[in-house]
């Protein structure tokens, strides 16, 4: 029997059958249920599946917020010899409709009444689509169509027990394990064939590199259709045996961390930015001797960061000092964040501010960047807790080849690389040429292997003058200003840079109050405007000339899936951002325009 996630989960069941797997909140408390359950659970899902019909190579599509029911489903369509598509809760109706039809799935699991609905929208046109399963919690269906989880598990009665078995021995490394929909900024999204050998060797790998331990926990919120948090969430804790904890909603993330104090957190930029905005909004508060304490503090934790960065240790006096800060500042700041027993803190999925990382640095938490793609299954390069260098993306990951074409995009090519885009051959083809994954991002790799992101090969805007600028990281800039939240760069074929930002809510309800006006009417204010020009300049003194934002426009609403300015994944749709404000940015380079 080969190596695979799902023989993990069967080791573990038997091996260590009464240790907590994972955990859900229930009136109040966290309830576990051990491996053995976990393993049983998903062996009852492939069997429930098999007697609805589900034949080797099916896919089974799951739309709904983190649950144990996602994982179980996921993992229980792999043990059924298919695998599973997830589809986010933001999606539309009709995107709903292209993935169930494109997976040509016969059987959903969804979450609530609100998913449902979506589907009784699209149902005549998904012929695919014979049965609709609701999670544990979810509201009863009164349609034959529907059913609930108990129902469904019910099913499985009917298949015997070596079914099972038979199909975990016949699993291969190179057969399919999941579907991954890419979140489209462009068009429909394409589907990421990713084997069963790639998503357990990034697992293993993951195991020796950050020395996992079945005492390590983990917080699922991030959207499971995600590739990062399939990994952290599915794949890792399967094969590592760590304990995951699913949160109970996007609201209560932060309440969640501060109870489960992660010891394995994943965090996109935005996350970390919020965390950052809290912190800092606290820490602001104090004033005396309490804020000269937290300032020498935070000059001593930067210190240690550095060192152990490096794989270094502090000494000396610096670990006397060291020790004082913590037991002051670091312990204290951790506790009211759940950080305190972070070990392994990740960003990825977007650039990250510099600032935002050296800030947490100085608090002693260490957030380690990652890069990689869907298709590379999540990692191509990690910052590694005894090898970082900040504002890069760390070294290549250990079953990884890495490589830079001439016009510096980034290759790579391993046993964790995509199978292909599911029924398209033509993308590809254009995608994996001689065995190597061309990434579409552009990068440096400096003498010591540290790989950097200076761009997107598609996002590149060539200015009327022919100047080639990478807009990313002058977005990166501009949000990690306290009074910005979003930011776009425009200048394609134009003159000169400029900008379209919003506003983040804190600091624009501080600054309304100071002004004396609503927050509706801020962005049109003056004071307001005189505001976020400071931010624009500040962030101008850290690039080239031709890379300076030379006008802005400040817009009324923050950007959101639900606008449709970003993707579920919160990435930029910047065709989308563009027609959509086609008036504003024309008014910024139309003659007599403010902002100058």
């Amino acid at each position: 029997m080969e190596d695979t996630v799902l023989k993990k989960l069967h080791d573990h069941a038997r091996m260590r059958p009464q240790d907590p797997a994972y955990h859900v909140k229930i009136n109040e408390r966290w309830v576990a249920t051990s491996w053995r359950d976990y393993c049983n659970q998903v062996r009852q899902t492939s069997r429930a599946l098999i007697a609805l019909g589900f034949k080797p190579n099916d896919k089974v599509c799951i739309l709904g917020f983190n649950t144990p029911e996602w994982t179980i489903m996921a993992l229980g369509g792999m043990l059924a010899r298919g695998s599973a598509a997830g589809i986010y809760t933001s999606n539309a109706p009709s995107e709903v409709q292209y993935i169930v039809n494109h997976a040509e799935a016969p059987i959903i699991l969804l979450e609530d009444e609100g998913q449902w609905q979506k589907i009784q929208a699209i149902r005549a046109e998904c012929p695919n689509l014979k049965h609709v399963v609701m999670m544990k919690n979810g509201p009863k269906i009164d349609d034959p169509m529907a059913m609930s989880w108990e129902e469904f598990l019910a099913k499985g009665d009917s298949i015997p027990e070596s079914q099972a078995d038979e199909n975990l021995e016949a699993i291969k490394a190179d057969d399919l394990a999941t579907l991954i929909y890419t979140s489209g900024t462009t068009g429909p999204p394409k589907a990421v064939m990713l084997s069963h050998g790639a998503v357990y060797t990034n697992s293993r790998v993951a195991k020796d590199l950050f020395d996992l331990q079945p005492t390590d926990r983990q917080l699922s919120y991030l959207p499971l259709s995600h590739i990062a948090e399939q990994m952290f969430t599915i794949h890792a804790a399967a094969v590592n045996g760590y304990q995951v904890y699913y949160a109970e909603s996007g609201l209560k993330v932060a309440d969640n961390v501060r109870e489960v104090r992660p010891t394995v957190i994943f965090g996109v930029p935005r996350v970390w930015e919020r965390f950052h905005t809290a912190v800092s909004t606290n820490m602001a508060q104090t004033t005396g001797l309490k804020a000269k304490i937290a300032a020498w503090a935070r000059g001593v934790g930067s210190q240690v960061t550095n060192l152990r960065n490096q794989g270094k240790s502090p000494s000396g006096l610096l670990s006397l000092q060291y020790k004082l800060a913590d037991r002051l500042v670091f312990s204290k700041v951790k506790d009211r964040t759940g950080l305190a027993e972070s070990k392994i803190a990740v960003t990825g999925a977007a650039p990250i501010s510099r600032e935002i990382i050296d800030f947490f640095g100085s608090l002693d938490v260490r957030i380690f960047e990652v890069y990689g793609l869907s298709e590379s299954c999540g990692v191509l390069t990690f910052n590694l807790p005894n090898k970082t260098k900040v504002g890069t993306v760390g070294l290549t990951w250990p079953t990884v080849e890495l490589k830079l074409a001439d016009d510096g995009e980034i290759l790579a090519k391993g046993p964790t690389m995509m199978m292909g885009y599911y029924k398209d051959p033509q993308a590809t083809a254009e995608t994996l040429i001689d065995g190597w994954l061309y990434t579409g991002d552009l990068g440096s790799i400096d003498k010591d292997g540290f790989l950097s992101i200076t761009g997107r090969k598609k996002e590149i805007i060539i200015t009327s003058g022919g100047k080639n600028i990478a807009p990313k990281n002058i977005e990166a800039a501009l949000t990690d200003q306290p009074l910005l939240a979003d930011a776009v760069i425009i200048g394609e074929q134009r003159r000169f840079l400029t900008a379209l930002v919003t506003l983040e809510q804190g600091a624009a309800a501080k600054l309304a109050d100071q002004l004396g006006i609503p927050v509706t009417e801020l962005h049109t204010h003056p004071g307001c405007i005189a505001e976020v020009q400071k931010a624009v300049d500040k962030v101008n003194s850290l690039f080239a000339k031709v890379e300076h934002v030379r006008k802005f426009t400040i817009l009324p609403n923050n950007f959101s899936t639900e606008g449709g300015e970003l993707t579920p994944t919160l990435k930029l749709k910047r065709r989308i951002i563009h027609q959509k404000y086609a008036n504003e940015i024309e008014a910024m380079y139309s003659e007599g325009s403010s902002g100058e």
